[in-house]
């Protein structure tokens, strides 16, 4: 029988468990920085176990040895980034100083008035619409500015971080197997195989996958160069560089990567006449990076992404979509790991089900 007593403690227990909650969401939300730094290296050493693998059965490291060269190479490759980065903000910077926002907004102007002029030479009755869109007047050019000096204040703040998750990676990559030796301990000794089949699994997938997504963003990043090259962009490793990362954000991405293109392309043809020069060249990377962006969506991203997870392409579409509306871009930058980590976990303790053969039967 259900008394006042029995129901007055359920409810004590109830807002307990709700405190407690709240308690670890506000903790998580405390050291968020920490968990962002344990994710980072955790991505690093996912990365780097194909080389560390290769360092011990190829060439005959030892442990620690092949540690520290995989952790070296790291830290080349970030300061070969960084340095990439001297010559952009240097330039950029003195672009910044000649940035006379009037004047493109003028410029602007005239070439809506020119816009008008043709429309109404071919008897096309819409000048009065295009007049009183007023564009040149609701540009605000300033925010160029504003912006570039954000980014610059983030690259700041950005050296305790980096150096943080090197050292948090250094010993991911070191302690591994002294990690998996403690956690067999915690293990229940019904589920030890399962769960240790499952972390092998998912160790083995999500190093192809990061490991793919590197590849993705270098055949990216290449195309990009190409595309600059052939304009005659100043600082094309950089911009295209930038422009690459921004790719793991998919579908978003690149629509960001194509503003940021257009945006450092006008800088670096300031003092050039703008209908001439500025917009055609402008509008002519931006063409060159949708082709590539065509050849990314519909040729390399689902070849390589299909093989390294071993899921169809038109599956990694679909999770992609799903975690998109769920998450927003966050969403849409885990999907494909999560993904990978719930179809693993599914196999192991649920290898009976139909549904999961199904989205199993190649891992």
């Amino acid at each position: 029988m259900i008394t006042s007593k029995i129901i007055a403690n359920g409810i004590v227990r109830a807002i307990i468990y709700l405190v407690l909650a709240a308690l670890v969401l506000y903790f998580i939300y405390l050291i968020q920085s920490v968990l962002i730094y344990l994710v980072s290296a955790l991505i690093l050493t996912l990365i780097g176990n194909p080389i560390m693998q290769f360092l011990k059965k190829r060439l005959k490291f030892k442990h620690t040895l092949a540690t520290i060269t995989t952790l070296s190479l790291f830290v080349l490759c970030i300061a070969g980034l960084i340095l990439m980065f001297v010559p952009l903000i240097a330039t950029q910077g003195q672009n910044l100083s000649l940035l006379k926002t009037v004047e493109i907004e003028e410029d602007i102007t005239q070439l809506t008035n020119q816009t008008v002029a043709f429309l109404e030479s071919h008897n096309i009755d819409t000048s009065e619409i295009i007049k009183e869109a007023n564009i040149g007047s609701k540009i605000n050019l300033n925010v160029i500015p504003d912006f570039l000096n954000s980014v610059l204040g983030t690259i700041s703040s950005f050296g305790l971080g980096l150096a943080s998750v090197l050292f948090i990676t250094f010993f991911f990559i070191k302690d591994s197997l002294l990690f998996v030796s403690g956690a067999k301990k915690l293990i229940p000794d019904s589920h030890e195989e399962q769960i240790l089949n499952s972390v092998h699994k998912i160790n083995h997938l999500l190093s192809r996958y990061f490991i793919g997504l590197l590849m993705q963003l270098f055949i990216v990043f290449i195309l990009y160069v190409i595309v600059l090259f052939i304009f005659d962009i100043p600082n094309l490793f950089i911009i295209a560089f930038l422009c690459a990362v921004l790719n793991i954000v998919p579908y978003i991405g690149p629509l960001i990567a194509s503003i940021l293109a257009a945006v450092l392309t006008m800088l670096s043809n300031l003092g050039s006449d703008f209908q001439t020069v500025m917009l055609p060249t402008t509008i002519y990377v931006l063409i060159g990076f949708w082709i590539v962006q065509v050849i990314d969506n519909n040729l390399s991203q689902p070849l390589i992404f299909s093989k390294s997870v071993s899921s169809h392409p038109l599956e990694i579409f679909l999770v992609i979509l799903i975690a998109g509306f769920l998450s927003g871009i966050l969403g849409m930058v885990i999907a494909v790991p999560i993904y990978t980590i719930l179809k693993v976990i599914g196999k192991e303790f649920f290898p009976d089900n139909k549904v999961i053969q199904l989205l199993t039967k190649n891992i």
